[in-house]
């Protein structure tokens, strides 16, 4: 298992959401208001089906809530009753959160977090390594690097702990430690243990890197779709070589707000569809702005981590013909989650219901397959494939 200290990717696959806040435009404000955006009346369709289908999403929502307020009537654990409740509806993206780990989420959307810079994992052995530390941030400045490990967090020893729980100690969920807080961890490195403290930070997530490759490639790496990375593909694709050609790197994209990926999908489209969904019974469409670039050639590499918005995104762009897609088989996360507020303030997400390609290719449990499979070598093959365009 891996993670970071603004939020663990692997812990929110297992319990149900690689994006919670799917649709955060459409999702966020129907979850408030009980009511979801008008769209053109043409895009529009319900049957019985669908009716049946919105009645059975709304009837477990009610039991995950009646669940809960039983539990803690009778002075047990709400949110234990609600993951049962949830385990018992068989949805397999369902999941409930604490409040706390919701405000995380939401938190790690809008792009920022408060921590320590660290990636971490643990290793079969239970010890907990170090596999990335974030630039400019409080780690790097106290000299940790990337195969460190790390013993403890405050005096509490790490080893055979989840990662999820590593990361709340590195966060100060327990006491919501803000920005300037200190924090103590035991590291060691070789035959070298030290203790080290550092003051957490507010930090970004650096969601899209950009590098220049011989050529003229830009490749453009999207590590999720966090607010504000749609418009910074776009400025990426503006600024790029005249002529030169684009690698979208979606490789270990696990989602995020699929408004971004609209966005994104703007970048290299004029407009048209991106995906259909439906959301309780509603079917509806979601459309690239006009305007983006759709003569450079361009390359989607995807692989088995690549995960819902990064699947929509893709499939969008290999339906429309825009890009040739190299890499293994995506995710297949093809699923849209609704939250609802249980009794005692934490938060159960219950799928709601599923997106499809602009073809009308379903991708939940499928995945999306490339255009060329490529395991090893990936990037490679994709300037070759961008070579190819170009002639």
């Amino acid at each position: 298992m891996s993670g970071r200290d603004l939020f663990c990717q692997p812990r929110r696959i297992r319990r149900g959401a690689a994006l919670t806040l799917v649709f955060a435009s459409v999702l966020v404000a129907g979850a408030a208001t009980g009511s979801f955006p008008e769209t053109d009346r043409g895009d529009r369709k319900s049957s019985p089906d669908l009716a049946r289908s919105a009645a059975s999403v709304a009837d477990r929502h009610e039991d995950v809530a009646a669940a809960a307020e039983a539990a803690m009537a009778d002075g047990k654990s709400p949110m234990e009753a609600a993951e049962r409740a949830v385990s018992r509806s068989g949805d397999r993206w369902g999941a409930v959160y604490s409040r706390g780990e919701y405000e995380e989420f939401e938190e790690a959307l809008d792009g920022e977090y408060t921590g320590v810079g660290l990636w971490a994992r643990r290793e079969r052995d239970g010890r907990i390594e170090v596999t990335k530390v974030s630039s400019r941030s409080p780690a790097a400045a106290a000299g940790i690097r990337k195969g460190d490990r790390l013993r403890s967090v405050d005096g509490e020893k790490v080893d055979g702990q989840p990662v999820t729980d590593v990361v709340s100690l590195l966060r100060g969920d327990a006491t919501d430690a803000a920005a300037g807080t200190a924090v103590r961890l035991g590291l060691q490195r070789g035959t070298h243990a030290w203790t080290q403290t550092v003051r957490r930070a507010r930090l970004s997530t650096d969601s899209v890197t950009v590098r220049e490759l011989a050529g003229g490639i830009t490749v453009i790496r999207i590590g999720s779709f966090t607010k504000g990375v749609g418009d910074q593909v776009r400025d990426a694709v503006r600024q790029a070589p005249a002529g030169g050609g684009v690698v979208l790197d979606l490789r270990g994209n696990s989602g995020g707000l699929v408004t971004e990926a609209v966005t994104t999908a703007s970048a290299f489209l004029d407009g048209g569809l991106v995906a259909t969904y439906d959301v309780e019974g509603e079917q509806q469409a979601l459309h690239a702005e006009p305007g983006g670039d759709t003569t450079r050639a361009l390359v989607a590499l995807v692989d088995g981590g690549t995960m819902s918005a990064a699947e929509l995104l893709t499939g969008a762009l290999q339906d429309r013909g825009r890009a040739v897609v190299v890499g293994s088989r995506t995710f297949g996360k093809g699923s849209v989650q609704m939250p609802s507020r249980l009794p005692d303030g934490s938060v159960a997400e219950l799928t709601v219901g599923h997106y499809r390609t602009p073809s009308g290719r379903g991708v939940d449990g499928r995945g999306i397959t490339p255009d060329l499979e490529a395991d090893t070598g990936a990037l490679q093959q994709a300037e070759t494939v961008l070579g190819g365009l170009g002639d």
